[in-house]
């Protein structure tokens, strides 16, 4: 090989492969950490001393970020005119190419780009032409209209398959929404302008239509790849059939075990159709991976070998450990924020360091419970993918309701509930509050106040709600039950989103039931970590863990990490059940999930206790630990249960009681039943089972009767 760099010495052989392949269509199936970056870099180094003109080199990312890092990465490896290769964007493409053309599908070239706020000040002004018309129920915020309009494109699929998944509350005034996506359509060609999603989509067009135009890009960019295509949409891998069926040098690189993104209109499809559109393309696969031990990749292999379509590739790596990946169940969700936080104390006493830590989980508001006991135990941390538990608007707006009752001369809660209702503003509010501090009045009597009529009605109502929380001895979960009882009709008003942040209420619920106190409740959730460092570890300023969604941690990586909430209802949710596409999504989640860590993994489920739903207690997750979990071999997990009362407060060692027993494969027993089977009970009814306890008892959950421990010899369990 000509050229500075020996990239032979510098490759492993499937990486070497792909970087000096010769012309025609490429497919590189790159495992987590097998350093597709690394490739892809390389790749356009070779191009370059092989002597292909950079401009005639076309990179497709996800990020203008991610494109300049990789031509600069070149650019250092061996030649400065790397970075003169195209790099950018799907829809930076787009643009530069409808400029020159736009009158092709009829625009003029000085068309105006809108991006999201312009979007949806634009639906906000042509909402009145729809609004007028009598509708059942109000019509979404001009940020929803924009969002279900921007999926629809994406997903190249009509606005009611949308509204079914995300916004299933506005289908009863679906005609009038359609009838605004014709409005917002007429509106742009009206005034020359092209939202963000049109770019791609007008490209695609453009292409389609007009075979001068294809040839004229395919001249002009005789090699193209493509990063992440795994996360492609339809549109976009449609305009690379497009720009490569000529001379079909076409390389994409991704991984089908990490496409994530259905919901915006990701089709993890585009991995196993290129072959079809391009049927001489070579099929590389990078299987070497950097990051993770053995043991955890082993785990991750066999983890993707549960799901129906996929290219199948054995992640191995050269990195020495011998870590098992543990699974932990723990008794009750307060255990298993318990759990954690006194593991990562224990990994701290070892040595480890808190930025090196990070906690997963499926959705933001499964981190609530363990934000508070990190906070007692004053653990710096920092969330991504969604807001901190107390920061979210609509957590505040009922927790106020609460703090009143406790203090009735809190004015920032009393402030914030009264302008939720109709009529009431900051001016009004604060009359009201210096009313009731004036003439000493309890919450209960706020429908007394004298100043006005307008906003009687909804006085009298908050009235009765203070009234029902004043009682004695009221529960501090019946107490929140009420508040969002009263709270549900101003959620649905506020926010077109109000089922996610329902289920988070329902969360706050849930909480308080291990409450005593309406007040100790409310300070526990008050808690932050301390202003001095008495009794704090010495961490420096960058040393925090990491909570994270796990969309929010793709392409991160950490040395040890946690992924909580792994059970049926929570992670997969209970609705990836309806359908096996769902679902594999859910498994490739958690395999993205598993393979951001490098030297441990740890995997977290509370065994016991029931969710609350809208219809009360129980049923809605289902016991033992994620059927991805129980699929799995037994030799390549270890497990183990937690519960918090087993441990004593100077117990803070891995190895001296974080564990309190070790389950072993969760096996049977002679009855033929195992942990995770569901079974009926003659008095109980539908159920799983969660444990084993010696020979002759069995734990097992009931959707409506809770954890039960049975004697196998006095009891008949039919497994279903």
């Amino acid at each position: 090989m000509s050229g500075k760099i020996r990239y032979e010495k510098i490759l492993n052989k499937a990486q070497l492969f792909a970087v000096t392949a010769l012309d025609g269509p490429i497919l590189v199936i790159a495992g987590a950490g097998s350093g597709k970056t690394r490739t892809l870099a390389y790749r356009v180094a070779w191009l370059v001393e092989r002597g292909v003109p950079p401009k005639e080199i076309l990179l497709l990312t996800f990020t203008r970020k991610a494109a300049k890092e990789m031509l600069d990465r070149a650019a250092r490896l061996t030649n400065r005119r790397c970075r003169e290769v195209s790099g950018g964007t799907f829809h930076s493409l787009a643009q530069r190419v409808l400029r020159e053309k736009a009158e092709r599908i009829g625009f003029s070239r000085s068309f105006t780009i809108m991006d999201r706020s312009d979007m949806e000040e634009a639906a906000r002004g042509l909402i009145s032409e729809v609004d007028g018309e009598r509708m059942p129920m109000r019509f979404p915020k001009s940020s929803t209209i924009s969002n279900i309009f921007s999926k629809a494109v994406n997903m190249e699929t009509h606005l009611s398959e949308v509204m079914e998944i995300e916004y299933p509350q506005f289908l009863p005034i679906l005609q009038h929404i359609e009838r605004m996506l014709q409005v917002y359509k007429e509106y742009k060609r009206r005034n020359n302008l092209m939202d963000y999603d049109d770019l791609i989509l007008f490209f695609r067009l453009l292409l389609k239509e007009n075979e001068d135009i294809r040839l004229l890009l395919a001249n002009r960019y005789r090699y193209i790849m493509v990063d992440e295509y795994q996360d492609t949409n339809t549109i976009q891998a449609d305009i690379i059939r497009y720009l490569g069926s000529s001379h079909k040098n076409v390389m994409v690189v991704g991984d089908d075990s990490q496409s994530i993104y259905s919901f915006r209109g990701a089709n993890f499809r585009n991995m196993f159709d290129f072959p079809v559109y391009f049927p001489e393309a070579k099929i590389i696969k990078l299987e070497e991976n950097y990051r993770s031990t053995q043991p955890i990749l082993t785990m991750t292999n066999a983890l993707m070998d549960q799901a129906s379509q996929k290219y199948t590739k054995c992640l191995f790596t050269r990195r020495s450990g011998s870590e098992v990946p543990l699974t932990i169940g723990t008794g009750t969700e307060r255990d298993q924020a318990v759990y954690v936080c006194r593991t990562i104390e224990a990994l701290l006493d070892e040595g480890r360091s808190l930025k090196d830590i990070a906690v997963l989980f499926r959705a933001a508001y499964h981190s609530f419970e363990l934000e508070l006991e990190l906070a007692r135990r004053a653990i710096p941390f920092a969330k991504y993918g969604g807001f901190k538990f107390m920061e979210s608007a609509h957590i505040k707006d009922l927790l106020a309701h609460l703090r009143v009752i406790i203090n009735k001369q809190d004015i920032l809660s009393w402030g914030r509930l009264l302008r939720l209702m109709k009529n009431i503003g900051p001016r009004k509010s604060q009359a009201i509050i210096d009313w009731m501090k004036k003439e000493d009045v309890l919450p209960a009597g706020v429908d007394k106040w004298p100043g006005g009529n307008k906003e009687k009605e909804g006085l009298v109502e908050l009235a009765k709600l203070m009234s029902a929380l004043s009682k004695a001895n009221l529960r501090p979960d019946k107490a929140v039950g009420l508040a969002a009882e009263y709270y549900t009709p101003f959620l649905r008003e506020r926010f077109d989103d109000f089922p996610r942040r329902q289920l988070e209420l329902e969360q706050l619920i849930s909480m308080a039931s291990r409450y005593r106190s309406l007040r100790a409740f409310l300070d526990d959730l008050s808690l932050e970590p301390p202003a001095s460092p008495v009794d704090v570890r010495p961490l420096g300023k960058e040393d925090y863990l990491t909570l994270s969604t796990i969309h929010s941690a793709k392409g991160l990586e950490w040395g040890i990490i946690f992924i909580i909430w792994l059970v049926d209802g929570r992670f997969p949710p209970e609705k990836s059940f309806l359908n096996t596409e769902s679902l594999e999504e859910e498994l490739r989640l958690l395999y993205v999930a598993a393979t951001r860590a490098k030297d441990k993994l740890i995997m977290v489920y509370p065994g016991q206790g029931a969710l609350y739903n809208s219809e009360g207690w129980g049923g809605n997750y289902r016991g033992g630990p994620s059927s991805f979990i129980r699929a799995l071999p037994q030799d390549v997990i270890e497990h183990r249960s937690f519960a918090s009362s087993y441990i004593s407060p100077g117990d803070t060692t891995l190895s001296s009681g974080l564990f309190a027993e070790s389950m072993g494969p969760p096996a049977g027993d002679s009855s033929g039943l195992k942990p995770g089977d569901r079974i009926n009970h003659p008095a109980f009814g539908m159920g799983v089972v969660a444990r084993f306890q010696g020979e002759d008892r069995v734990e097992v959950i009931f959707k409506d009767w809770g954890t039960k421990l049975l004697h196998l010899g006095y009891t008949s369990l039919e497994k279903v």
